[in-house]
């Protein structure tokens, strides 16, 4: 995020990183065309597309395209049109081969074992070492789309605050943004199946995920020497040739860039529309600001939580979002709500009403719809039903398809 100017200080700016799938417009079978999309953008197939403010990008796999801020924003609500403009423009494209993008984290009838295709160009090396080390046909490595955040610090006293206030929110977040409620044509008993899926897909080599959530360290020097050291070692028998950065490698549900002097959070899944995404970046950008400001718990306390237990909050979040409930009164302490037990759901109205007046009033209302309809995730199922045929599966994905094209959320 930053280069060889100031580095930006807490919540100065925001990097955000939205992923979508190419599919099939009428039987929404994944297309792994995102180069040929590419080319018909520039002419030519290449990795990147420079668009103004928002650049097109590759991922790992061949039908997964990237759109992310140019550069990072002082204003997140001044990218609403300028994503959803992208969508209508990626869609004008698709159409014309009978393609479209798909929203949600995951595609809910993708074979990930007969359909991937890693990206055969630039960056190929990575992909493929990555590929060879954990064979990423899996839901979780080529069936997955999320969102990323990137948000800035200039000093380690900012790192500090910044890394203790994600990792606190980092087990709530999935409350809001899940939306992968099917995997393989069946509804998985999870609200968020990317995460869980997410969850093992670093288990050949522990070291790169952790507990997911990440380690209480506060400096740069405790960083490498707690996260990047063991990494590295991890990492040595099978990158011989030193071509994975260990900070490429980092799978934790937030990750610290100090080639950027920024931390990227990548717990939260795409949703319907590129506005109910910024929306829920505004939600938790402003939800971290106060816990940096000890708004209601210090610094000093925040940071004593271990991994392991905001794990256990985490894993329960993503299996039933909202309706989990919190009965560690101490945890909901750190949010200021004093009540002995809470569902997400309360806590999220709770932090709502503190922070909304920061939100714009854009996103004050998707996220108000969120918390008075349930995540997408629960959304979905209520169309789908509880044991969905794979007809019924298309006809809602395809309203979710539209949802995109038209920037709206679904009902």
């Amino acid at each position: 995020m930053a280069s060889t100017k100031k580095p930006f200080s807490l919540f100065e700016v925001t990097g955000i990183e939205l992923e979508y799938m190419v599919v099939d417009r009428e039987s929404l079978r994944a297309s792994p065309t995102v180069d040929l999309l590419f080319k018909d953008a520039t002419g030519a197939i290449t990795s990147d597309v420079e668009r103004g403010d928002v650049e097109w990008s590759n991922e790992l796999v061949a039908h997964v395209v990237e759109l992310k801020t140019a550069r990072p924003t002082k204003s997140i609500p001044a990218y609403r049109e300028k994503f959803a403009s992208e969508v209508r423009a990626i869609d004008a494209l698709l159409e014309k081969r009978g393609l479209m993008l798909l929203p949600t984290a995951a595609h809910p009838l993708f074979d990930p074992f007969t359909e991937t295709v890693i990206w055969p160009h630039e960056n190929n090396a990575i992909y493929a070492l990555y590929n060879t080390i954990f064979d990423c046909c899996g839901h979780g490595w080529s069936n997955l789309q999320s969102v990323h955040l990137n948000l800035p610090f200039a000093n380690d006293l900012e790192f500090g605050k910044l890394h203790t206030a994600i990792r606190l929110l980092l087990p709530i977040i999935p409350a809001l943004s899940a939306s992968s409620p099917i995997l393989d044509g069946k509804p998985t008993g999870w609200l968020d199946s990317r995460m869980e899926a997410y969850l093992h897909h670093q288990e050949k080599l522990p070291p790169l995920m952790g507990d997911l959530i990440p380690e209480a360290v506060l400096t740069e020097e405790e960083y490498y020497r707690e996260v990047f050291g063991p990494i590295g070692r991890a990492l040595a028998p099978f990158d011989k040739e030193g071509i994975m950065d260990h900070q490429f490698a980092n799978s934790r549900g937030a990750i610290a860039r100090f080639d950027r002097n920024a931390i990227e959070i990548r717990v939260v899944d795409i949703q319907e529309c590129s506005s109910a995404d910024l929306a829920i970046a505004e939600m938790i950008v402003a939800t971290l600001r106060a816990l940096t400001e000890d708004r209601w718990a210090s610094n000093y306390l925040q940071r004593a939580w271990h991994q392991k237990d905001l794990l256990s909050i985490f894993k329960d979040v993503i299996k039933d979002a909202g309706g989990a409930t919190i009965k560690n009164h101490e945890f909901l302490l750190m949010f200021g709500l004093d009540r002995p037990t809470a569902t997400v759901q309360e806590l999220w109205n709770h932090l709502f009403e503190q922070v909304k007046g920061s939100l714009s009033p854009e996103a004050a209302k998707a996220v108000r719809h969120i918390l008075d309809h349930g995540c997408l995730a629960s959304r979905i199922l209520a169309k789908t039903g509880a044991a969905p045929d794979k007809d019924r599966i298309i006809a809602v994905y395809k309203e979710l398809a539209t949802c995109l094209r038209e920037d709206r959320q679904l009902a």
